[in-house]
């Protein structure tokens, strides 16, 4: 991996970060995350991203170990540091539950935090996902919080790449739609556009919440996974996708770029980072 990484007060280059073999977030998976894009050396839509991280980390017992603004000051330390960090780029923002004894039990040491940014490959205007049976479980104590947890997410997105595809798409208990393993899902059906509401389940993404800020016809709504082989569109939303349509989802074809509410949706984002990029 190449990047640039801020630890503990300090700006090393990837290779030469390190934190414990203890730490808590590698032990257990006992952590936060945020992962922000980064538009002309700027990261886009930082307070909402901070402000997910904060909802995070309390829904795990965890504080966030520097204020919001000394925060915001190392980001812009960090993307100063980075080479090309003017470019496209990928920003992490990890909170641990810090060095402590092996098992569940946290220790004394305080939390760990990392921020990282490395460049952001574009990701291509549609793409291909698949549906998979294993789902989110929309009662867990974790729900809606974006936890360093994500083995489930590992093994359903090693499965989408077997078969070519990008992105696999999971139901919640109730059988219905939920989410992508990175990404929120949007539903085209006789014309409306809507995603899954929060109680199904799926994280509160920022893109997903910036679309329906952004585009009238986007709302909330259960969505059986039975509808989804006649759904008309269907659209990925992520930090770092912002939208991407699906041309082909579990063997069939679709609009893909070409669906027209899905040049609405890209128009709507594209058209809010240009003139804003703190929403």
């Amino acid at each position: 991996m190449t990047g640039t990484v801020w630890i503990d007060g300090a700006i090393v280059d990837a290779a030469e970060a390190k934190v414990s073999v203890f730490d808590h977030g590698l032990t257990v998976g006992d952590g936060v995350f945020e992962t922000i894009k980064v538009i002309g050396g700027r990261p886009f839509a930082l307070r909402r991203h901070i402000e997910r991280l904060h909802r995070s980390a309390r829904g795990l017992g965890l504080d966030v170990p520097l204020s919001d603004a000394r925060l915001r000051a190392a980001i812009d330390e960090l993307l100063t540091a980075a080479p090309g960090g003017s470019d496209l780029g990928r920003l992490r923002i990890t909170v641990t539950g810090g060095v402590a004894p092996p098992g569940s039990g946290r220790g004394t040491a305080g939390p760990t935090l990392i921020i990282a940014v490395a460049p952001l490959e574009p990701w291509e205007v549609d793409t291909v996902a698949i549906t998979v049976p294993w789902p989110r479980n929309e009662r867990s104590a974790v729900t809606g919080l974006k936890t360093t947890s994500y083995a489930e997410n590992v093994v359903a997105l090693a499965e989408a790449r077997k078969v070519g595809a990008t992105e696999a798409i999971m139901p919640n208990l109730a059988g219905s739609l939920c989410e992508g393993t990175g990404t929120n899902v949007f539903v085209v059906r006789d014309g409306a556009l809507s995603t899954p509401p929060l109680l199904a389940g799926c994280l509160a993404g920022v893109t997903r919440a910036l679309l329906l800020e952004e585009l009238p016809e986007a709302d909330e709504d259960n969505v059986p996974m039975a509808a989804l082989p006649d759904a008309d569109e269907v659209l990925l939303t992520s930090s770092t996708r912002d939208v991407q349509p699906l041309r082909m989802l579990d063997g069939r074809e679709l609009p893909g770029i070409d669906g027209p509410v899905a040049k609405r949706a890209i128009d709507a984002v594209a058209e809010l980072q240009a003139r804003d990029l703190d929403p």
